[in-house]
């Protein structure tokens, strides 16, 4: 196979289908996106099959478990993806909002309407639930896309795919508006990363060594996320027994994701009270605890804490503690160490709450509740494209509107310029 030749392909196919799909209807996309939700529950069995033949070969590679846990499909996850095609079809369609309209002295209407950014191209990893949520939001946000998993998830990737371009073909839409590559041959993607006469916007998902190599090859803008270093901060005033629920849940709910905390940081004040009391329930959930002098000396069994782990996103059952003198070393501390993804602070003390809000720099911050809401489908998204943890053009958890951009529409009536 002429592996440039049929990426290019498919990048042409896409860019012809995105401007039908620019103009199609809520009604029609909304019609598809349920449709396809009902054929995912459907055809559970089948894609289940299809999950089963890339764990088996993940299991023979020797992937990680954070790895594997995202890689499986049950029916529970298949009820959510459906879940979320369905919130999808039941949001707002941003396409065609006017926002803006004001008169200019020489009579001119002057406003903004939102477009479809064109064509999408998604790199990722592990995730084959990827597939369904980015199809269905640029789908529904008037955009076509280009969909390349990993080798280990392509068989999953391969019949959700398939069922979703079976409804497209259904419904009269075109079927080049959600392609995937189907070759596992990594000369794909540098290919992929060339196209961009066809291609607006890249958005891979995946590990660090993935989103940086996407980075230094692509010749399209790209979304960038390179690791979620999160953080818990626990002021003097906060709630022990909410501040431990908050921690447990941060870390060990799923501490594979990248909304997981990483690394707890306690007020001076509050440590000797706090931390045995969250050490044992973390302990009980199998979490490793590395901690600084200060937290060792309350907590002498915590592994000691090196520089490198204030920056370690683990994806797994370790965490580092820090014991800090106030909300200012708090601060600093993410300053330094974070990585701009999702940052909680649980206290009493309105006043740091909202100074916690304003001067921490993150993409989502949070107070009294878990990092882990940092997450499209719990923002009410529906499902998310991915999180950018830079500012252009999005920054956070990327929906619907994230995927759009603006044009200037100027009505006139015989105006010209003096």
């Amino acid at each position: 196979m002429d592996i440039k030749a049929e990426v290019t392909k498919i990048g042409y196919e896409a860019k012809k289908a995105a401007g039908i799909l620019a103009n199609s209807s809520s009604t029609v996309k909304n019609r598809a996106l349920l449709k396809m939700a009902e054929r995912l529950v459907g055809e559970a069995k089948r894609i289940m099959q299809e999950n089963a033949r890339d764990l088996a070969y993940a299991r023979e590679q020797g992937l990680p478990s954070a790895m594997i846990d995202r890689l499986t499909l049950d029916e529970t996850a298949i009820r959510g993806m459906a879940e979320g095609l369905g919130q999808i079809a039941a949001l707002p369609d941003p396409v065609g909002e006017v926002t803006g309209m004001r008169r200019r002295p020489n009579g001119l209407l002057v406003g903004k309407r939102r477009i479809p950014l064109g064509v999408i191209g998604i790199i990722y990893e592990s995730r084959p639930n990827v597939t369904a949520d980015a199809a269905a939001l640029c789908l529904k946000s008037g955009n076509a896309v280009i969909l390349r998993g990993g080798s280990e998830a392509i068989h999953s990737n391969l019949a959700i795919a398939g069922i979703l371009q079976g409804v497209l073909r259904e419904e009269g839409i075109p079927e080049a508006a959600i392609q995937i590559i189907s070759t596992t041959d990594r000369e794909a993607v540098g290919e992929m990363l060339k196209l961009e006469e066809y291609i607006d916007l890249i958005i891979p998902r995946g590990g660090e060594g993935l989103i940086r190599a996407v980075v230094d090859m692509s010749k399209i803008p790209v979304i960038k996320h390179y690791k979620g270093v999160c953080h818990v901060f626990v002021d003097e005033s906060a709630d022990i027994e909410m501040a431990a629920t908050i921690s447990l849940n941060a870390k060990a709910q799923r501490p594979g994701v990248c909304n997981a905390m990483e690394t707890l940081l306690v007020h001076a004040g509050i440590a000797d009270t706090f931390l045995p009391v969250v050490a044992e329930r973390l302990r009980d959930a199998g979490v490793v605890l590395k901690g600084c002098e200060k937290t060792r000396a309350i907590l002498p069994d915590a592994e000691a804490a090196t520089e490198a782990d204030w920056y370690e996103e683990y994806l797994d059952l370790i965490l580092a503690v820090r014991v800090v003198r106030d909300i200012d070393e708090a601060i600093a501390h993410i300053e330094t160490y974070g990585s701009l993804h999702t940052e909680s602070i649980v206290t009493s003390d309105y006043r740091n709450s909202q100074r916690f809000l304003s001067e921490v720099n993150s993409s989502t911050v949070v107070v009294n509740a878990s990092t882990r809401f940092s997450d499209g489908f719990e923002l009410g998204l529906g499902a998310e494209m991915g999180i950018s943890t830079t500012k252009l053009h999005a920054f956070g958890p990327m929906g619907l509107e994230e995927l759009t951009t603006t044009k200037f529409v100027i009505y006139g009536d015989g105006q010209i310029r003096t």
